[in-house]
């Protein structure tokens, strides 16, 4: 078990120098991540705001935030793409999305193409969303982003058949080599996942592991054991968990995490990052 180590907080910023060959990653809170190179940054599902602690603040879900905002979602300029895998706020978030394309002119949105409509009610313009489906692929210089289908709870689908949740293959080529790192989005381990991934090898996957209960009154995810035991299957470098901290109704202990990922074989860490401090990963060959 590892923990991600920094001497200097929230590096974000596009001054900040990552290395050739490094990609630097930074957990945002919930299900947010920002990745960075020397040759560019996207944001991953970034929840930077307090919209739901305010939506629901007078209802029998309040949504009472466990972890801080770690900065301003203005902070982020320069984004060449920022990744959305679904619907719900903690994921898009209306006020933190919107923002982040503003303080980054030059960046576009990747989202499910069933959620087009619902982009264009933040006064997110068209032409800077790029839609996909499962299976579909987007390369913009060193990124290439393929959509996977992601089942909360099942594999909704629209009239169209196009997904309502996506998880997405994120490779960026570094001097070094190929990053290739997983964001699943909210999701179970559903039975084809293992063949929508692929059987090339991953250095990150990033994996939800607050699992279901009923009474939460929200869809679910897997849970520790079946993130590390996918994980097991897949066989990347490094696990690395995400939505467990953010919200008192919906959350897990990270010790459960830390007590299962003690049966990830040989080869696999797990990794617990730290709100707001980067971790630097570097590419091999």
């Amino acid at each position: 078990m590892n923990r991600s180590e920094s001497s200097t907080r929230n590096e974000i910023n596009r001054k900040a120098v990552v290395a050739k060959g490094v990609v630097r990653v930074t957990r945002l809170g919930q299900s947010g991540f920002h990745l960075k190179t020397d040759s560019g940054q996207i944001v991953i599902d970034p929840y930077l705001s307090d919209s739901l602690t305010k939506k629901y603040a007078d209802t029998n879900n309040p949504h009472l935030r466990m972890s801080p905002i770690v900065f301003p979602p203005s902070r982020l300029t320069q984004v060449d793409l920022l990744l959305v895998s679904h619907k719900h706020s903690d994921h898009f978030d209306p006020e933190t999305s919107p923002a982040i394309l503003e303080a980054s002119p030059s960046g576009r949105l990747i989202l499910p193409a069933s959620l087009v409509d619902h982009a264009l009610t933040m006064n997110i313009a068209r032409d800077r969303l790029i839609p996909l489906n499962a299976g579909e692929v987007f390369k913009q210089g060193p990124w290439t982003i393929r959509a996977v289908p992601s089942a909360h709870e099942t594999l909704d689908v629209d009239k169209d058949g196009r997904h309502f949740f996506l998880g997405y293959v994120v490779e960026i080529e570094t001097q070094a080599g190929i990053f290739r790192g997983y964001h699943s989005g909210d999701s179970l381990a559903y039975d084809g996942l293992e063949t929508w991934l692929g059987t090339q090898a991953f250095d990150v996957l990033f994996l939800p592991i607050n699992g279901r209960d009923p009474r939460r009154g929200v869809p679910g995810n897997m849970n520790a054991r079946e993130a590390v035991a996918l994980a097991a299957k897949v066989r990347p470098r490094f696990l690395v968990p995400h939505h467990y901290d953010m919200f008192t109704f919906n959350c897990a202990p990270i010790e459960d995490f830390e007590a299962e990922a003690k049966a990830l074989p040989d080869g696999v860490s797990s990794v617990v990052l730290d709100l707001g401090v980067p971790w630097d990963v570097e590419i091999k060959p």
